[in-house]
């Protein structure tokens, strides 16, 4: 698996950056909590708020509850400019008030030798994952965006689409269209960042014995609607075979943590997350993180659990880049002819996405 060339495209993010976001008050709100948990400086948030432009009123009664919750003096006298501007503006619809039921009590959580017994079995399918797997192609409908101010607010910069086969336990990417262009360019030449790995080797390589990954209980949840076991997992660098690359001049094996969410049912992971450690102070990038979900899909009228779609975030300096990945148009490999590439990007179902609690 590989992180491949950082280069982000600040021309056209600065474009977009400066044209001004168009936020509602309640957007503008979970943004300055955000920064205040993520302890962004004072004077850059305030800067970014003189890009904004609010759709609804925006009262000194919202000034003083961010005042109240911890921003800064520039922000606060940037939040006064907009209680100025906006007094003309209609007030945002308030919100109805909905009792809300006492939480269900927490779920026990497993015994420690059912916890062993989970991992050793998710192993197993793991190491085996890719056996599996018939040959078949698919559509990678990349997403790529980018944040020149570090406040995570990103901008779109591009759409990739790309044909993705996998035949005899090995992916093969060829590009298809960038911003709905057609092109035959070299993938590699493409710029910005990519990734690959997504079909098995991520887990393989957590699961593999002499990766000697630590794992630990961490909650009982639901994804997709399936009751799943979250266990923590570490990584060392002396273990690791992450690969994250700058513009494939500098390339470091960080260690990495993340989280395995494991069905409850079967012993099949659903969701991994992979977050770099320790990266040298040197290195040109800070923060390294990817998010891969898989679930059932039906090539040649069976099941597979395959990809369903995968989120890659870096930073470098304080620009931020962020790719979304969805996998889209399974089909038997030898049918190529018969597939049409799909170019669009609907958003995947938030309730296939979002992780909630479990019910007693």
């Amino acid at each position: 698996m590989s992180l491949r060339s950082l280069l982000v495209f600040c021309l056209a993010a600065a474009l977009t950056f400066g044209q001004g976001m168009r936020l509602t008050v309640g957007q503008l709100k979970s943004f300055l909590r955000s920064s205040i948990q993520l302890k962004h400086p004072d004077k850059q948030v305030a800067d970014y708020l003189k890009n904004v432009k609010l759709t609804e009123q925006f009262t000194a009664r919202d000034l003083e509850e961010m005042q109240g919750e911890g921003i800064g003096a520039r922000t606060s006298e940037a939040l006064q400019a907009l209680v100025t501007s906006t007094a003309a503006m209609s007030k945002p619809p308030k919100d109805p008030v909905v009792a809300k039921a006492p939480p269900p009590p927490p779920m026990p959580p497993p015994s420690s030798e059912e916890q062993a017994k989970v991992i050793e079995e998710a192993r197993e399918v793991a190491l085996n994952y890719t056996k599996r797997l018939p040959d078949f192609i698919c559509t990678q409908v990349t997403q790529r965006y980018v944040d020149p101010s570090g406040l995570e607010m990103f901008h779109m910069v591009d759409r990739v689409i790309e044909r993705l086969s996998y035949f005899e336990q090995k992916e093969n990417y060829k590009l298809i269209s960038v911003n709905g262009n057609l092109t035959e360019m070299d993938r590699d030449k493409l710029g910005g960042a990519t990734s690959s790995g997504e079909f098995g080797s991520m887990l393989r390589e957590i699961f593999e014995p002499s990766t000697e990954a630590e794992f630990h209980w961490e909650r009982w949840a639901k994804l997709r609607g399936n009751l799943v076991h979250v266990y923590s997992y570490r990584v060392s660098q002396s273990h690791s075979k992450w690969h994250v690359s700058w513009q494939r001049q500098m390339e470091i094996v960080p260690g990495y943590k993340g989280l395995l969410y494991v069905d409850k049912t079967t012993p099949i992971v659903l969701r991994v997350t992979l977050e770099a450690e320790n990266i040298p102070v040197s290195f040109p990038i800070q923060v390294a993180t990817t998010m891969l979900d898989y679930d059932f899909t039906s090539i040649s009228n069976n099941q597979f659990l395959l990809p369903l779609r995968s989120e890659m975030q870096m930073r470098e300096g304080k620009i931020l880049v962020k790719n979304e990945v969805q996998f889209r148009n399974y089909r038997k490999f030898g049918a190529e002819s018969s597939i049409t590439f799909d170019t669009s990007a609907d958003p995947i179902p938030e309730d296939k996405l979002k992780e909630k609690p479990p019910q007693q």
